[in-house]
């Protein structure tokens, strides 16, 4: 029995073609691309898990999370938040503690033990990915979805990349990474680990892979040549958080100093504290606000005692104290020496000055081109060796957790493609929906819900994890904060208060079948949940002024 509110798709899609002399203009229904979606590295479409997730619907957020991404209690962690940045709703009071949310959904699927669906293709391709960093898990992920054959190969001892040997336990419990990380393993990708690889064209060969990706990474550090005394213990960052994150730590010392102002250079000094010292301090050639650490993290550092000392470069390492010089800032904000010279006491000099990428590997790929450290690629995201792509850190872009997920997608779906011969289509885009295209009167102000934060005294004395996640109670109001800007979220508004009964249920909504749930944009076959019947429809414009998201414009009418 047909629901007393329903009609046919039929009559629905027949309806949509008549017109009325009487109106100016007609309403439609259409999609905006919210700005967090617009802004997510990795792809997500954040408003649609967002919506699943606000109505207790966990597993289906977390599967529509995991199309895009298949680390979210990883990046619910590290990732740096563009989508917050973006969102529309930071306007109104506070944004959306979108990450929280992600951390929560990401967490939960690790506790139920949820696991991923099978593989959505049969394709056979076989496909080495050197490197297991966040682009390599990513792509070896998507890769297998797709049914192809993986294999990784990796230098270290245990998966990750940076994620393991870069980013301290404090960030990233490895407790969560090993569970993500099994997760992509347990699809059937073949691991070799202590695997290093001299030359990519022979590891093909001997092999017989049919396609390779470098995801290298940049686990190098780069050097600038600093005077420094015999006596004096000067080492990198990535060395350091390397050794601590394998249970050998240096010894530093009572006072250490390190030198740059990214957030490696942050996490140098943290672990520092942790591991025994009583001072760190950070050396920067520029001021506070030109740091390009994330604010986060240096509101964190700064709450643990690290020590910032601004405007100031390294001269000389000597044996228990630095020679800095004092800097300033000249008519186009860049740092110039002074003369003036100083001194301060550090046992140990840890240099963070940035990452390189090891493409040795690729030296006897004559067709295999690099420039400015980085590997050059063509929009198929392939090297010039037909078959060899590159992704992440080894290529030209932007160097963080979440755009290398998103990268490895990218490349996983191009290799994909030139092992069956095909192109991968850009798609169409829908215009950005913005605050003025929202009825935000709907929105009571709810600021954001603020994660704890372990004390410090724990903080200085263990590896334990700095900021909690959130409860479901917590993660449940934050899910709702959204807006759900620019799609339908299914309120009926244009329904209850259309004067004209113009507006009809096109699905059943207490309906169990394919066409029902979750997705709060388009049902199956691209169905909306409501439909305009233009024989009475007058055009006045009330549904559009009473659509809480803007997902209904007037058009001119058509005569």
């Amino acid at each position: 029995m047909r629901h007393p509110f329903a009609i046919t798709l039929d009559v629905a899609s027949s309806l949509a073609n008549k017109t009325g002399g009487w109106r100016v203009e007609r309403p439609v229904f259409v999609d905006r691309l919210p700005p967090c979606n617009d802004a997510c590295p990795s792809g997500e479409d954040v408003q649609g898990w967002l919506y699943a997730a606000e109505s207790g619907d966990y597993k289906g957020a977390w599967r529509r999370l995991v199309r895009d991404n298949p680390m979210p209690a990883t990046t619910g962690r590290v990732c740096f938040r563009p989508c917050e940045t973006a969102c529309n709703r930071v306007q109104v009071d506070e944004a959306v503690g979108i990450r929280s949310v992600e951390r929560f959904l990401g967490d939960h699927a690790i506790g139920e033990g949820w696991s991923f669906p099978g593989r959505m293709s049969t394709a056979s391709g076989n496909v080495l990915v050197v490197g297991s960093g966040p682009c390599g898990l990513s792509a070896a992920y998507h890769l297998r979805r797709a049914g192809h054959r993986v294999t990784i190969y990796e230098t270290s001892a245990s998966l990750g990349g940076m994620l393991r040997y870069g980013i301290p336990a404090y960030r990233l419990p490895r407790s969560v990474l090993n569970a993500e990380v099994r997760r992509i393993v347990d699809m059937g990708v073949t691991v070799e680990t202590r695997h290093r690889v001299d030359d990519v064209l022979a590891a093909r060969e001997d092999g017989r892979f049919d396609a390779v990706l470098l995801a290298l990474g940049a686990p190098l550090a780069h050097h600038v040549p600093i005077p420094a005394v015999d006596s004096a213990y000067v080492l990198d960052a990535l060395s350091y958080l390397h050794g601590a994150a394998s249970g050998h730590p240096p010894q530093l010392g009572r006072c250490v100093a390190v030198y740059g102002g990214g957030d490696t250079a942050l996490d140098a000094a943290r672990t520092a504290l942790r591991l025994g010292a009583e001072e760190a301090v950070v050396v920067y050639r520029r001021t506070g606000s030109q740091m390009p650490a994330n604010s986060e993290e240096y509101e964190q550092a700064l709450a643990e005692g690290v020590q910032m000392h601004w405007l100031s470069t390294v001269a000389r390492a000597g044996d228990g104290e630095l020679l800095v010089e004092r800097m300033e800032l000249d008519d186009t904000g860049f740092p110039q020496p002074t003369g003036v010279f100083e001194t301060l006491e550090a046992n140990a000099l840890v240099l963070a000055l940035g990452e390189e990428t090891d493409l040795s590997s690729v030296d006897r790929a004559i067709d295999i081109h690099s420039s400015d450290g980085v590997i050059d690629i063509g929009p198929t995201m392939m090297t010039g060796h037909p078959g060899i792509f590159a992704g992440g850190d080894v290529v030209a872009g932007e160097r963080s957790v979440t755009a290398a997920i998103g990268n490895g997608k990218k490349v996983a779906r191009q290799i994909g493609a030139w092992l069956s011969g095909e192109n991968v289509s850009a798609g169409s885009r829908h215009p950005l929906a913005e605050l003025s295209s929202l009825n935000t009167w709907y929105y009571a102000d709810a600021p954001r819900t603020v994660q704890a934060e372990l004390e410090r005294a724990r903080r200085l004395t263990t590896f334990d994890e700095v900021v909690a996640g959130l409860n479901e109670t917590d993660a449940l109001f934050e899910a709702r904060r959204c807006m759900s800007c620019g799609s339908c979220l299914e309120c009926a508004n244009c329904f209850g208060m259309c004067p004209d009964n113009a507006v009809h249920r096109v699905l059943d909504p207490l309906a169990k079948g394919p066409l029902a749930g979750g997705d709060g944009v388009l049902r199956a076959g691209g169905v909306r949940p409501f439909a305009f019947d233009y024989d009475y429809c007058k055009g006045c414009g009330i549904c559009v002024s009473e659509c809480p998201s803007g997902a209904i414009v007037m058009e001119p009418e058509v005569i």
